[in-house]
């Protein structure tokens, strides 16, 4: 029994990358995620006692994941209706540990990017849990019928309906990493330094501003701000209102690079950009709920 054990820990540690990727792109929430894989662990555990051995344990264990993360959409929509203004994905940066077992890292694509994760909230929970698994991972549709209980025709239609839905909001965009950090660090230069034309300079027309503080740390807009000279008037009245002690590092959230503000060794704001092929801006996306904020860190803590 113990070996048993032994043999179905060492196999879901395998597979734990792979099944926390998935889950977070369906939900979001690195916390939520974590709840899932100790979910799917315990059931995984419960199934290696109980039953014979099992032909495909990488699609077992996917369709475990798939189906505990649907579960708990439904928990978080019940959530997201007293949540305080905005909601964004809580970032999940580039060489991140979470949970006991090490670090792990979501695939870095353009399909799991921040910007493409709001898209994502858009979709019903079957449309985006298909999503991911076709687009993101590859899984073909028959596969995909498997884990969520639809035949390969309905996975199909569902999978055409949810790709034509994010390509109409979000076309297929290409921006070489580095102009992404170059555009990143001439946006942060100009809004904390409050110099307006600059600013402009590398705000797109309609660019929109999204803030998610939860009701709790920065005061944040309850609405998206859209247009470049409102999303201008925003970070200068921040800036006009002093931002002595505050520091810039860098990291970078699903392969964007982003800044993090700190307020001392405290960090105070993510700052993700959505950078159109022309090197403007059209998303800027700010999370300040310090819930969701709390596996950053300070890059520089000896400052």
């Amino acid at each position: 029994m113990h070996e048993d054990i032994d043999n179905a820990t060492e196999t879901f540690a395998g597979y734990r990358e792979l099944l926390f990727s998935v889950v977070y792109n369906m939900l979001g929430s690195v916390a939520d995620t974590e709840d899932v894989l100790q979910e799917v662990w315990l059931a995984w555990q419960a199934r290696v006692r109980g039953a014979g051995p099992i032909d495909n344990v990488r699609a077992y264990l996917a369709r475990m994941a798939v189906n505990q993360a649907l579960a708990r959409r439904s928990a978080l929509a019940r959530r997201r209706e007293d949540y305080v203004g905005q909601w964004l994905p809580e970032p999940l940066l580039d060489n991140d540990t979470t949970g006991d077992d090490g670090a792990t890292s979501v695939l870095r694509t353009e399909s799991s990017s921040m910007a493409m994760l709001v898209v994502l909230e858009s979709l019903t929970p079957l449309e985006r849990a298909v999503f991911v698994l076709n687009e993101v991972f590859a899984y073909p549709h028959t596969e995909i019928a498997g884990m969520v209980d639809r035949s390969p025709a309905a996975v199909r239609q569902i999978a055409h309906r949810a790709r034509a839905h994010v390509r109409a909001r979000r076309p297929r965009t290409q921006v070489d990493p580095r102009i992404r950090r170059e555009v990143t660090e001439r946006f942060v230069e100009a809004a904390m330094g409050g110099d307006l034309e600059k600013l402009l300079a590398v705000l797109a027309p309609g660019v929109t501003l999204w803030t998610d503080s939860g009701g709790a740390g920065v005061a944040t807009s309850l609405q998206p701000v859209h247009g470049s000279t409102a999303v201008a008037a925003v970070f200068m009245s921040v800036a006009a209102a002093g931002l002595d002690g505050y520091r810039v590092g860098w990291r970078t959230v699903s392969g964007d690079p982003c800044a993090v503000i700190f307020d001392g060794a405290a960090p105070l704001a993510v700052v993700v950009l959505d950078i159109a092929p022309d090197d403007t801006v059209i998303g800027v996306y700010s999370v300040t709920n310090p819930a969701k904020l709390t596996r950053v860190s300070d890059p520089d803590p000896a400052r």
